[in-house]
């Protein structure tokens, strides 16, 4: 198979799960901004997220200054609502939740709303905040974890082909695919010789 070279990669691991992050001022007052930038860090104990931003968002100063957030997770119901969030600032005022549609619910441990259209949604206290190029990673435990009921199996496990989540790959959305085999599954095949 012939390789090209690529020599300004964009987003080069892709796809990466699309995300609601919500931020307060520090009067309490809710921010949206849709990101592409959403991944584990830890797994457990603590579970730890990292979202990557742009210094120049309102988001990242409001993060800084009040060191909490939610990552919410969409699903393809809503991806007019996950576009336009990620289209404006909220820096003039602008009130998110009422202009797109979206309803907060309030959070159980930080005051920070979750999103109620959105099936999993994770409280998140700042660890930390490090620059990497253009964006900023921000560290967050997860102090909470909300899963709508209908999408949650046994052992706790998020029943991923009922999410419908979204993704972010090459300036586009895509939603999740078909579940194509368990980690180890190889384990009961025979071993090649």
């Amino acid at each position: 198979m012939e390789k090209t070279t690529i020599t300004l990669p964009f987003r080069p691991v892709y796809p990466s799960p699309a995300g609601l992050i919500v931020s307060v001022d520090e009067a309490g007052k809710p921010n949206i901004m849709t990101a592409g930038e959403v991944f584990n860090i830890g797994l457990k104990e603590p579970a730890i997220v990292g979202i990557a931003l742009r210094k120049a968002t309102y988001t990242h100063s409001l993060i800084v200054k009040t060191a909490r957030f939610t990552v919410n997770l969409p699903t393809a119901a809503i991806l007019d609502k996950v576009d336009l969030v990620g289209t404006v600032s909220g820096r003039n005022g602008l009130d998110k939740f009422a202009e797109f549609g979206l309803t907060p619910l309030p959070a159980s441990v930080i005051d920070v709303p979750i999103i109620a259209e959105c099936p999993v949604n994770l409280e998140c206290r700042m660890l930390s905040v490090t620059e990497v190029g253009d964006h900023d990673l921000f560290l967050g435990e997860v102090v909470a974890m909300h899963v709508d009921s209908d999408k949650v199996g046994d052992n706790q496990r998020i029943l991923i082909e009922k999410v419908d989540g979204l993704l972010f790959a090459e300036w586009g959305y895509y939603r999740f695919g078909e579940k194509i085999g368990d980690i180890g599954f190889t384990r009961r095949l025979p071993r090649p010789r």
